[in-house]
């Protein structure tokens, strides 16, 4: 159940949804390559929406819905730069203009937040009737962390899914793009531009990674709206993390132990939540089991810092070290 008031709620969707509609019909518009500057002037804005945003939950809600969504956003966060590999590729095998890119992942994330919701609503409504739920949750974290700590969750090559094969196989699509338009006429033929398909794969690509990324959050929070709030401050700022560090991305060589540490530690949280709250009619005759431990939602914020922190201060330390190397052996 959402602790935060009914108005709140629909003021903060009000405005997201003005901001949103201004970035795609305004701003999105005018096509361009961000500057560095332009690009950490907007994240950082972001980044203090999120924190001024939070310090409202905290007023408007009390302290707990406030950690639960700085500890989501947070992590949401941190999936959502790994999450832009994929990205890269995607924007090089449909051959996208560099001008036109910030405009896709625009729409791509609009698609993505609206298909993330309605997962949302899914997911809230499966705990809310069936608690045994996180169990499944907190085993696919856990088996998730041993991948990515075993490096085999690298998206090394994009392979489109079945609905962007289906869309190929029934409708005319041509390989040329005609500025943002969807539709173009060759040879008074009416085609799909391959823009249509780059919006479907951004959108229901970041789906695929909500795999990962909403029963991790659901670990930190029960509350749909903090649930859906938390993955619109990651989103926001995606598209101009995208041009400022696609070319340091691989240079975050410690960022999947750091992600690997936070998915694990939300899996063992979330089973331990699912042995407290116990209705499994073959364990412990379907009570409670109330000697496992709660966590804190506090020790779950800190786990977080702690772990995406010092991962991004251990690559950016390696990357000096290598550069510096570089620069002596020439």
């Amino acid at each position: 159940m959402a602790e935060t008031p009914l108005a709140f709620m629909i003021g903060t969707f009000v405005v997201l949804g003005i901001f949103f509609i201004v970035d795609l019909f305004v701003l999105g518009r005018r096509p361009h390559v961000p500057s560095t500057k332009e690009c950490v002037q907007h994240i950082a804005f972001f980044v203090a929406m999120a924190l001024v945003f939070g310090a409202l939950i905290w007023w408007v809600a009390g302290t707990r819905p406030a950690i639960e969504f700085y500890s989501g956003w947070l992590t949401e966060y941190s999936l959502s730069i790994d999450n832009l590999f994929v990205f890269v590729i995607i924007m090089s095998n449909f051959a996208v203009p560099r001008q036109l890119q910030k405009f896709v992942l625009s729409v791509g994330i609009t698609i993505a937040l609206v298909l993330r919701g309605i997962f949302i609503l899914v997911g809230a409504a499966l705990i809310e009737r069936f608690t045994w739920v996180f169990f499944l949750f907190g085993a696919f974290l856990i088996y998730t962390a041993v991948k990515v700590a075993r490096g085999e969750d690298d998206d090394e090559e994009f392979h489109e899914n079945g609905l962007i094969r289906l869309l190929r196989r029934v409708t005319r699509i041509t390989n040329d793009y005609d500025g943002e338009r969807l539709r173009t006429t060759k040879d008074g033929v009416k085609y799909w531009t391959p823009m249509l398909i780059v919006f479907l794969t951004i959108g229901t690509t970041d789906v695929m990674f909500a795999f990962d990324s909403i029963p991790a959050i659901f670990g930190l929070t029960k509350d749909p709206f903090i649930v859906f709030t938390s993955n619109i401050f990651a989103l926001l700022g995606l598209q101009q993390l995208y041009f400022l560090l696609g070319a340091l991305l691989d240079k975050l060589v410690y960022l999947p132990a750091g992600l690997s540490i936070v998915l694990g530690f939300i899996g063992i949280k979330l089973i331990m939540e699912a042995l407290h709250g116990n209705t499994l009619p073959f364990l412990n005759g379907g009570r409670p089991i109330s000697a496992v431990p709660e966590i804190p939602t506090w020790l779950s914020l800190a786990v977080i810092v702690v772990a995406i922190g010092g991962a991004a201060l251990a690559s950016l330390i390696k990357m000096r070290k290598v550069d510096a190397s570089s620069a002596q052996s020439r």
